[in-house]
């Protein structure tokens, strides 16, 4: 089994892509993006529209799609990234959260209509989101999240309940009690999505530059015609501009006074060998929908346009010092772990080979909301903070950062995120003792929740009652919205 080299996703494409220049000295430019992955490609791309003579680059420590962008599940989802209850503490109440519902769930047309304008091949298929319950107290999760979403008058249109055999019509997962399906959300390959991407911002004529590391983001007063502006420094230079936007995501902790803005969450992933035909026959998932389960340490998945599966979790969670990956290599006995899932879950593909394990980190604020900011008079601004949902989220945060730069007044620049500022995250050690206990309890509430023999027995349900109390305590102290 291969190990790391970024994600599967890029081999499949034939190995890393041709590397873009480094930035070649100082720069002066009006609108500089620090970091090439979604959020920022986005938000180059949708500037350029807006702007097509503005000067706008991109520069990028790595590869564009180096991070995240170019490693998660391939979900295109509508799901919110944050709490309801925190983002309708703003001025736009319970309406300004169900208009940012709305805007997530029309980004899913969005981006499929931009990789058809601009022949961006990435798999993409709208084929919804699948949820399943395996065990009864999953179900019982899974029916109170959805009264939830019913009082905040979400119906049928955005989230339907499935009984056990209409979900396993859709995916046949072993042991599913019943589902919960969302139409708003799509399958990609994820490095492809940020090739194209990045591609199509270069054809708008913005400048991306590769293995160029920033050091430092500060306000700078010689930007831009006006003297306003910001600076960007990198080894080979500073980039002056009217506006500099960090859009760093799992990596922002690397730059001095955001150190504990973002905590880098470690995810992992492995796939395996294309599944014949007689397996998909007796596993459905004809529909291509992305998947999860109601697990406190839940999975996600998708079905691959070669006749793969795709999976991960969450592995070891949480590197201290906020320290990240070398090159995606994940632990084998992480790796182990989701093979088991895929056992679990798809006995069809019990002998299936895994193919590829890697792993990656992804932005989480301490109240675990995305934010999207800007300040004119500084010209500094930011995105990000997806906690794990940031494909379609990142799009919408990308036109909403390119309305404010530009000072547009639009529908997107009063949205709830916009503005939103989450405490710091606690200084090490606290941080890293914090985050490995709360995954320890998600865990054992996990294991408590589902006895191995899958029936109550003898003091089962006083384990099944632990468990559940276990994983609100965990949710109450890590602040993680359901």
């Amino acid at each position: 089994m291969r190990n790391g080299e970024v994600s599967y996703w890029w081999q499949a494409l034939g190995g890393f892509p041709p590397r873009r220049a480094s930035l070649p000295g100082p720069l002066e430019a009006d609108v500089c993006i620090v970091g090439g992955g979604y959020t920022g490609l986005w938000t180059a791309y949708y500037l350029a529209e807006r702007r097509p003579d503005a000067r706008i680059v991109v520069l990028e420590a790595a590869f564009a799609g180096y991070g995240a962008s170019g490693r998660n599940g391939g979900w295109v989802t509508s799901e919110l990234p944050g709490s309801r209850a925190i983002y309708a503490r703003g001025p736009g109440g319970a309406s300004g959260v169900r208009a940012l519902e709305a805007e997530l769930r029309s980004t899913v047309d969005e981006v499929g209509r931009v990789c058809e304008a601009e022949s961006i091949d990435c798999d993409y298929v709208r084929g919804g989101r699948l949820t399943v319950a395996t065990s009864p107290t999953q179900l019982a999760r899974l029916r109170a999240g959805l009264a939830h979403l019913r009082e905040w008058g979400d119906g049928d249109d955005v989230y339907t309940f499935l009984s056990r055999d209409e979900t396993s019509e859709r995916i046949n997962v072993a042991g599913a009690l019943g589902g919960l399906y969302a139409p708003a959300s799509a399958r990609v390959q994820p490095a492809a999505l940020a090739a194209g991407l990045a591609a199509a911002a270069e054809r708008r004529g913005v400048a991306i530059y590769e293995a160029t590391p920033v050091t430092e983001i500060l306000p700078d007063g010689s930007g831009g015609a006006d003297g306003a502006g910001a600076v960007a420094r990198t080894m080979f230079g500073d980039v002056r501009a009217r506006s500099v936007l960090r859009c760093t995501e799992g990596f922002t902790a690397r730059l001095p006074g955001a150190r504990r803005a973002l905590l880098p969450m470690n995810s992992s992933m492995v796939v395996t060998e294309p599944l014949p035909a007689g397996v998909w026959k007796q596993i459905g998932w004809d529909g291509f929908e992305t998947l999860s389960d109601e697990a406190h340490a839940y999975m996600y998945a998708q079905r691959t346009a070669d006749g793969r599966i795709a999976i991960g979790g969450r592995g070891v969670p949480y590197r201290f010092g906020s320290a990240t990956d070398q090159l995606g290599v994940t632990e084998p006995s992480t790796a182990a772990a989701l093979g088991g899932v895929v056992r679990r879950m798809f006995p069809a593909a019990a002998d299936a080979r895994l193919e590829h394990a890697w792993c990656g980190v992804l932005g989480v604020p301490r109240d675990w909301c995305a934010s999207v900011s800007y300040d004119a008079p500084s010209g500094l601004g930011w995105a990000g903070g997806y906690s794990g949902h940031g494909v379609a989220a990142s799009n919408l945060a990308g036109r909403t950062l390119a309305d404010l730069v530009a000072g547009a007044q639009s529908p997107l620049t009063s949205l709830p995120w916009v503005g939103h500022r989450s405490r710091a995250w606690e200084p090490e050690p606290a941080r890293w003792a914090g985050v490995q206990g709360l995954y320890a309890l998600y865990r054992l509430a996990d294991r408590l929740e589902t006895p191995a023999d899958g029936t109550a027995g003898r003091g089962g349900q006083a384990r099944v009652a632990l468990g559940e109390a276990l994983g609100r305590v965990g949710d109450v102290v890590s602040g993680i919205p359901h």
